[in-house]
């Protein structure tokens, strides 16, 4: 029987769908916010679709994350009366889906006038940027995410309010919660192993039920696919389990928020890395030197591809591991990037700033495109921050927008984004941020109740 994973054309593909016998398989894609939709596909329509694609309508390039309409995108709208949008199967993306008895998931993108405000295709055209410069690409992201005692009925008959954490107290890297729970890690580990998205390590980290995983490095477009497939399919495995798991940024005041750390390498045509120099300091090279420093200046330009949610900017706040300026250090946790020296296969840079709730696709684009507009531009970072970055004061261009709404203003504005993502997805994205911040405007917060309800 052949391997999902060893399938590389659309006749190989044909011919894993045959060999299992399956009347249909499951074929999914991933909006503007990082969210897999998909349907179940009949196997005529999934050999159809193969050969010529198939549409998919274009609304889900036209909504938010609770299925709201945007009224301010010019891509798609009533306007333009949400027609279908022409959608290709990757072949190569087949997997086994282990709690569906031999049910095969293939991933797909948005092809042709679509293409152009689809995330992976975003990705792709970065990646085709980096490629003219004659460097491959490697990326690896590492997510922390809660688990809760709950599910999706019981959290909303609470109100999000008074959940139950899947354990108590805070105990980062404790041997004792993964051996209690080993039974959940080893479906986690198994999944993992089952969907080709390797965990490299898992660990507790710290805060009730928070748990750190990071994936194996891996090319930069199947390293944000396998991201963006494990942030979907954790969420199954918990609620499979009777559990819940968010990637929000921030659920809680009283907790770090969570991360969703990029780390990024080039390697030159020859398969020698491009960041690695023996001869200079730290072994940073020239080219990651002027790519620290183009990751440094676009951070505040790029970052509603970073920190896309108005939650997001919670948890970019002095003092709970997350960096509030564009500042950079060698093996520094306390700056938005940290260069970890190594060998010539191991020195990279890690984006610190993104969060979990980033789309895997977008914030991979913007932390690569960022960095190669310093390698074309030829920049010079500024000093490395030594000691705790927050007590320290930083240049005003460093200074990263406080919300979501200034974050997509400064973004929509900025003449490298349009370059490196092109003109129409600058636009919309933006469009699809300023919704999102407009929407929350709407509501009033506890906080607020609690603050002036009586005494105002």
């Amino acid at each position: 029987m052949m391997n999902p994973r060893d399938v590389k054309t659309i006749a190989d593909a044909k011919r894993i769908v045959e060999e299992r016998g399956l009347t249909h398989v499951k074929v999914g894609l991933f909006d503007n916010d990082g969210v897999m939709l998909g349907k179940y596909m009949s196997k005529s329509k999934f050999f159809s679709s193969l050969e010529g694609g198939f549409a998919f309508c274009d609304v889900v390039l036209g909504w938010d994350s609770k299925d709201q309409l945007y009224d301010n995108v010019k891509y798609t709208g009533w306007h333009t009366g949400y027609p279908d949008a022409p959608v290709r199967i990757l072949p190569e993306s087949c997997r086994d889906i282990p709690f569906e008895d031999g049910m095969l998931l293939f991933m797909g993108e948005f092809k042709d006038h679509a293409e152009a405000v689809c995330p992976r295709g975003t990705l792709r055209r970065v990646i085709e940027k980096a490629d003219e410069l004659g460097f491959d690409v490697k990326a690896a992201l590492e997510y922390e995410f809660f688990l809760f005692q709950e599910t999706p009925e019981s959290v909303r008959e609470k109100g999000y309010r008074n959940l139950k954490p899947f354990t108590p107290d805070w105990f980062g890297y404790s041997m004792i919660r993964n051996s209690v729970h080993s039974d959940l890690y080893k479906q986690i580990l198994e999944m993992s192993e089952t969907m080709d998205f390797p965990i490299e390590g898992i660990h507790t980290e710290t805060g009730p039920g928070v748990l750190e995983a990071a994936i194996a490095v891996d090319s930069a477009e199947n390293a944000a696919d396998k991201a963006a497939l494990f942030k979907t399919f954790m969420k199954v495995l918990a609620q499979r389990n009777e559990l819940m798991a968010t990637f929000m940024a921030k659920w809680s005041g009283d907790y770090p928020g969570q991360s969703g750390h990029i780390h990024l390498s080039l390697f030159n045509k020859d398969g020698t890395s491009a960041f690695h120099d023996p001869e200079q300091k730290h072994n940073i090279s020239k080219i990651q030197r002027h790519f620290i420093a183009g990751q440094q200046r676009l951070m505040p330009e790029f970052l509603p591809m970073i920190a896309p949610t108005v939650n997001s900017y919670t948890r970019l706040i002095p003092g709970f591991w997350a960096p509030t300026d564009a500042t950079w250090g060698v093996e520094n946790r306390t700056t938005a990037l940290r260069v970890i020296p190594g060998s010539e296969k191991s020195q990279r840079v890690e984006y610190r700033l993104g969060s979990a709730d980033a789309n895997p696709y977008l914030s991979l684009a913007a932390a690569l495109a960022a960095g190669l507009q310093g390698i074309i531009n030829e920049w010079e970072p500024e000093d490395q921050v030594k000691g705790n970055a927050y007590d320290q004061s930083h240049s005003p261009e460093l200074a990263l927008p406080s919300t979501l709404w200034d974050a997509a203003q400064r973004y929509k504005q900025s003449d490298a984004a349009k370059a490196m993502f092109g003109e129409q997805f600058v636009e919309h994205y933006a469009a699809s941020r300023e919704w999102e911040e407009r929407e929350f405007r709407k509501h009033i917060t506890d906080w607020e109740m609690d603050r002036y309800f009586e005494i105002i």
